[in-house]
């Protein structure tokens, strides 16, 4: 889609939309809940949810479990054509205002409408704001203390953090930021780039689909293992190009990252693509990043300190422009193939 639509005039359109998209969220932060498309998908993806594991029945099938699975896969595939054609026709619908009232205003109103549009499937600014919560939470000098630092984790990740140590709280911080760095910023602007809006919020929906549903066993006492394994496989194929690029980008603008050390610290955790930036930032760091039980990446580097936590959001941010310009560059290359 954006190899066409984003060719000659109109490639500035698209180059526009992402600084627009990028700046919004540098200023703005997230809309609101009620006008925030990523929320609207989580809603549409728990009732989807439901349904799904009413329609499947209680019992569990004691081998693979087929009707979960392609019930899964259905709902999923459903609710990615609809945010993708939705996309889609608000694309095209922006990318006719140059044509009908010339490049000025018409594609300075559509750059600026496509990158309001773009702008919810980036989060730094929240993930930033995030991350740097649970270290002010953890610092005395703030106030903060383990136990309220362990509450903001909470808002973060997943898994139970209520035995974790300080050090260990501020490690899953760390891995939160390395992570998400992928999933809220590079990943949506590679698929931006590649297939214009429609790519970027299919990405979004992806993900969130993968974080709702992706589970291997149960959650809350329902069991994803097979009804959540389409949308965790998707999610997998999407973001394995962003993933490596992330820990790609990460090692660039670090000293002493070798690819070697890279690519054996992130085939250590289950995840086919989360490794790679967890693993790019431990190294760039030099610090031990680890899941109790499951992981421990660069384990040879110390315990993470106050300071790594301001050191990770200098390098994430770094990527993030690296990101932006990385995209520019291709955005214009592939601009100049299709003229």
């Amino acid at each position: 889609l954006a190899m066409t639509d984003f060719a000659g005039p109109l490639a500035g359109i698209g180059a526009l939309a992402l600084l627009i998209a990028l700046a919004v969220d540098r200023w703005c932060g997230e809309p609101p809940a009620r006008c925030h498309p990523v929320v609207w998908m989580g809603g549409a993806l728990g009732w989807a949810g439901r349904q799904l594991q009413v329609r499947s029945g209680q019992k569990q099938a004691a081998g693979p479990d087929f009707k979960r699975f392609w019930l899964g896969a259905l709902a999923w595939s459903v609710g990615a054509a609809i945010v993708f054609i939705a996309a889609w026709a608000l694309q095209q619908a922006l990318l006719v205002l140059p044509e009908r009232l010339g490049l000025i205003p018409g594609g300075v109103l559509a750059a600026l409408l496509l990158g309001l549009a773009l702008k919810p499937m980036l989060a730094w600014a929240m993930l930033r704001s995030e991350v740097l919560a649970v270290e002010k939470a953890l610092s005395p000098e703030h106030g903060g203390s383990l136990s309220a630092g362990r509450e903001r984790l909470s808002w973060l990740v997943s898994r139970d953090v209520s035995q974790l140590s300080e050090s260990q709280v501020r490690e899953s911080a760390i891995e939160s930021l390395a992570e998400n760095l992928n999933d809220s910023v590079v990943a949506p602007i590679f698929w931006f780039v590649l297939l214009g809006l429609p790519g970027a919020v299919v990405y979004r929906f992806a993900n969130t689909a993968d974080a709702m549903w992706g589970y291997r066993g149960s959650r809350n006492g329902v069991n994803w293992e097979w009804a959540g394994k389409w949308a965790a496989r998707a999610d997998d194929v999407l973001s394995w190009a962003p993933a490596r690029i992330t820990a790609l980008l990460l090692a660039l603008i670090s000293d002493g990252v070798s690819k070697h050390k890279l690519s054996e610290e992130a085939h250590k955790t289950p995840s086919p693509n989360s490794g790679w930036p967890m693993a790019a930032m431990a190294l760039a760091l030099g610090v031990r990043l680890q899941k109790p039980g499951v992981y421990v990446l660069n384990p040879s580097g110390r315990l993470p300190e106050p300071k790594d936590a301001a050191s990770a959001q200098k390098k994430a941010l770094k990527v993030v422009v690296a990101a932006f310009l990385c995209a520019q560059s291709a955005i214009l290359l592939i601009a100049i193939l299709n003229s």
